[in-house]
């Protein structure tokens, strides 16, 4: 027997208020009326797919698998009419999230392949991981970029790829610099600015200091490279920082290289989901 599609959305709906009074009301359909389309869904699949709880309905686990099932349906019927609607002419919006702390320099040479292109609209959102994700899995947003990888198992179908790779160095005012400094030497002397603890590049930087017979001295711990760059502007310490992220300071020789940190590179990646109709912007700048 064929699956109504209506029969999922009601039952989508209980499934997300937990109750049939104010899903019923959501649907603009009397109590009895929804309780009998979710029955009539259940005598259609053969299991029970809510437990009563007092006065709230969990999810059985047929109905937690029902409701995975539902999900992709529903989604993928909003990106067939989103992608239907572009018929007769190019799709030309690409939505793209970034991490908030990620480089903008970086998020600007990616993009370049793109801009001054009079035919595409590019919508730049910047937030959490987890806003990104949910932002991608709801189909909100065509990529994501990140300079963590995101781990993909069969809940999470998340496709991560590499698309550059930088090099890092300490990098802070002209002012702090010395005839002879070696790498050895700024991390025994020189108040550092580092990401923190959480991220890949400080786990990195942590490797290699632990190279050395010193303990560095930490000025600050930050997550945001915006804000790592201004310390080092302001003369806080040096900061542990790709070149690309200080492009225009070390062009007007505000900020230097003190030293380059061999084997130390900040990854960036570019996230996607699986999807019956991908943006091809999106592969463009893939490729690019």
């Amino acid at each position: 027997m064929e699956l109504n599609y209506n029969h999922l959305r009601y039952f989508r709906a209980v499934a997300l208020e937990g109750n049939l009074t104010r899903a019923a009301a959501h649907l603009n359909l009397s109590q009895s009326a929804l309780s009998v389309q979710i029955r009539a869904l259940e005598d259609r699949l053969g299991h029970a797919l809510f437990d009563r709880i007092g006065r709230r309905l969990e999810l059985t686990e047929a109905g937690r698998i029902a409701l995975d099932h539902a999900e992709t349906i529903f989604k993928t019927g909003d990106e067939l009419m989103a992608t239907l609607r572009q018929t007769g002419r190019a799709r030309s919006a690409i939505r793209v999230g970034a991490l908030a702390t990620l480089s903008r320099n970086f998020q600007l040479a990616f993009l370049r392949p793109l801009l001054n292109r009079s035919d595409v609209e590019i919508v730049l959102r910047s937030a959490s991981m987890a806003e990104l994700l949910r932002g991608l899995e709801g189909l909100a947003l065509d990529v994501v970029l990140t300079n963590e990888p995101v781990p993909r198992d069969a809940a999470t179908p998340f496709l991560t790829q590499r698309i550059a790779g930088q090099p890092v160095s300490l990098i802070g005012t002209p002012e702090r610099r010395r005839a002879g400094d070696t790498l050895a030497i700024l991390l025994a002397r020189e108040p550092l600015i580092l990401p923190t603890a959480e991220s890949g590049l400080r786990a990195a930087f942590d490797s290699l200091a632990s190279q050395y017979d010193t303990v560095p001295q930490i000025a600050a711990e930050v997550d945001d490279i915006a804000m790592m760059r201004l310390l080092a502007r302001e003369g806080a310490g040096l900061a542990l920082l790709p070149p690309i992220a200080v492009t225009d300071e070390l062009a007007a020789g505000t900020l230097v290289e003190h030293a380059r940190l061999e084997g130390v590179i900040e990854s960036f990646y570019a996230v996607t989901l699986t999807r019956r109709f991908p943006n091809p912007l999106v592969a463009e700048l893939l490729r690019g």
